[in-house]
């Protein structure tokens, strides 16, 4: 059971929401795309994420069909969002689930509100009303107190469902110029920054043939760490391989002569780029390379890119995590949570399957997790006795 899932069934028909369209004006027109077709239009589209790419979908979540739908008002696309459809056992029921979705094209636009609020609406015809389905909506961390997609997708009748076990997000606003950049940071993040300036090491940007370089530095951090990896690192490959006019994100890399002690790969494309993974090696903490790596990302987004914010996802609970980009985000962004999933169906049945399939899924992942984090600290205790002995 797989309910945060997207796979490759690629579809090139287009739902019959069509009818409904006619009868109710306020919906909109919507199609579904071929995968790599999907890939390289929604790029350019504001609200963009690497959970709404085909290319990532289809690796991070097998087995999952995927239906990327398209929205347009008056021939015009304005939004869109990848549907994953995750069949219950037995047949009992569909879930449709949209992470980080659905996100417009113009994110700036005054209508932008009413276009989100129409795509719902779109997504509950066609998949709740039409096809019987329960439809999961997971929505983005926003700045304040209020989540406004939350709010709107409550005002429409769907229902709280399970979150995230550390739900923080932390973002950083990547618009600034130098001098206020560097004001914004925590004092203790510009003391470590400013260390690292002066340790005579250099930052690079990669290219896609770079993959192996990240890659080799990566698989030697976890032989290293023996952390448990939930990472969706497998799907990097993938991702590096798509073409030119597309979502594919971008390397770097911090290097001490000519051994490389840092990199990240960073999702760039639309208004907030987001923080995909990262890798050190045993002399990168005492240079504070990681304060240099993303110092010059953050500059690196503003000047190439349209991106104002810089997402660094959560900490899964590490303290150190906390520390590092909470004094990044600093003065300057937000620290807000992840909402807890929300959920509409129509069908009881589809309901009360789907509600329990969550359930069930969070258990056997909670479980999960306990079992590899007593396994790795068991083989931490192990190394640690026999460099004793040694």
């Amino acid at each position: 059971m797989s309910l945060t899932s997207h796979s490759p069934a690629l579809t090139t028909h287009a739902p019959t929401a069509a009818g409904a369209v006619r009868k109710d004006r306020a919906l909109l027109d919507c199609r579904l795309v071929e995968g790599a077709v999907w890939d390289k239009l929604v790029s350019t589209f504001d609200g963009v994420c690497q959970e709404q790419l085909h290319a990532y979908a289809s690796l991070r979540w097998p087995g999952v069909a995927l239906e990327p739908v398209l929205f347009s008002d008056d021939n015009e696309p304005v939004g869109g969002a990848l549907v994953m459809l995750q069949r219950l056992p037995l047949g009992v029921a569909t879930v449709a689930l949209v992470k980080w979705g659905p996100f417009l094209a113009n994110a700036e636009g005054r209508d932008r509100d009413a276009l989100m609020g129409r795509m719902i609406d779109t997504l509950v015809a066609e998949y709740a009303r039409k096809r019987s389905m329960m439809v999961s909506i997971m929505p983005h961390a926003e700045a304040g107190e209020t989540n406004r997609m939350a709010v709107m997708l409550g005002s429409r009748g769907f229902k709280s469902g399970v979150g995230v076990k550390f739900p923080m997000r932390y973002v950083v606003d990547v618009s600034l110029d130098d001098e206020a950049r560097l004001a914004a940071f925590g004092q203790k993040w510009r003391y470590n920054l400013r260390k690292a300036m002066k340790a005579g090491l250099e930052f690079t940007v990669g290219a896609p043939g770079d993959i192996g370089r990240f890659m080799t530095l990566y698989q030697a951090m976890s032989e290293r760490k023996l952390f448990p990896d939930y990472s969706g690192i497998d799907t990097l490959e993938g991702l590096m391989a798509m073409p030119d006019g597309t979502a594919r994100p971008e390397l770097f890399f911090v290097s001490q002569g000519e051994k490389t002690i840092a990199g990240a790969a960073i999702f760039t494309a639309g208004t907030t780029a987001c923080y995909l993974y990262g890798a050190t090696d045993d002399a990168a903490l005492d240079l504070r390379a990681g304060y240099l790596l993303h110092w010059h990302i953050i500059r690196w987004l503003r000047d190439n890119t349209r991106a104002r914010l810089y997402d660094l996802g959560g900490t899964d609970g590490f303290a150190g995590l906390h520390q590092f980009k909470s004094g990044m985000v600093g003065d300057a962004g937000h620290i807000s949570p992840l909402p807890p999933t929300m959920n509409f169906a129509s069908h009881l049945p589809a309901y009360v399957a789907g509600t329990a399939a969550y359930k069930a899924r969070e258990i056997l992942t909670r479980s999960r997790d306990a079992a590899l984090a007593t396994r790795l600290e068991l083989q931490k205790r192990f190394r640690r006795g026999a460099r004793t002995q040694g």
